[in-house]
């Protein structure tokens, strides 16, 4: 697959997710189907890095897109929770700045140490995905050249996140069927062929705040 049909994958997963929130305003079997998109995304900064003619321009879409992606956000959220957290981009730009400080340090244990205390920045200002969102950022970069290791760092990761809720409701609930539909992606990236595909620059950064702001509409009709 190019790079054009996962970020499609991805965008519709995340569309399936959010429009499950419009319909029945919590938790539902749509969340499994969301679970595919935002590991392909994560996966996508790290090539993003890698591909990119201008990265200073790289950091700035994601830096504006985060801001103006943020009302939008906020109004989806409160479809159903009272919560204040950010939006993704916030936490793609944290990953992006990981894999810049992890690329161009000499000393890769002082990188990790720094990406480290951005993830629990992340994690503290409620990024959406938080200190496992920038983690799994950084992995993808780091095991760019070695798609297994990168897929057992990943699960890895993945089995830590849900580790907790699994131990304490058991194997057989809802946190179980999230761990193993968040790894599905990695069947998906499996097949990437390196390519770009047809030319999206802005596809995932308009559709994001536009889809939010839509779903907000539509969960005031019913």
């Amino acid at each position: 697959m190019s790079s054009f049909v996962l970020k499609i994958i991805a965008i519709v997963s995340m569309f399936i997710d959010h429009i499950g929130y419009a319909i029945y305003g919590n938790f539902s079997y749509f969340n499994y189907i969301g679970r595919i998109a935002f590991p392909i995304f994560a996966f996508q900064i790290s090539e993003g890095y890698i591909h990119t003619r201008n990265l200073k321009r790289y950091f700035f879409r994601l830096f504006i897109f985060a801001f103006i992606s943020q009302i939008p956000f906020m109004l989806f959220h409160s479809i159903f929770s009272t919560s204040f957290s950010l939006n993704i981009f916030f936490t793609l730009l944290l990953g992006l700045t990981c894999i810049f400080i992890y690329d161009k340090s000499k000393y890769k244990f002082i990188a990790i140490a720094l990406s480290i205390l951005i993830g629990l920045i992340a994690e503290y200002t409620k990024c959406d995905y938080g200190f496992y969102g920038v983690a799994i950022i950084l992995i993808f970069y780091i095991f760019k050249n070695n798609f297994i290791n990168a897929s057992i760092f990943f699960i890895i990761a993945t089995a830590i996140k849900y580790l907790i809720p699994i131990i304490q409701y058991g194997f057989n609930n809802v946190y179980s069927y999230l761990f193993i539909c968040t790894i599905i992606p990695m069947l998906f990236i499996s097949t990437y062929n390196g390519k770009k595909g047809k030319d999206t620059k802005y596809l995932l950064y308009l559709f994001y705040p536009i889809h939010l702001l839509l779903i907000y509409g539509i969960s005031l009709i019913k």
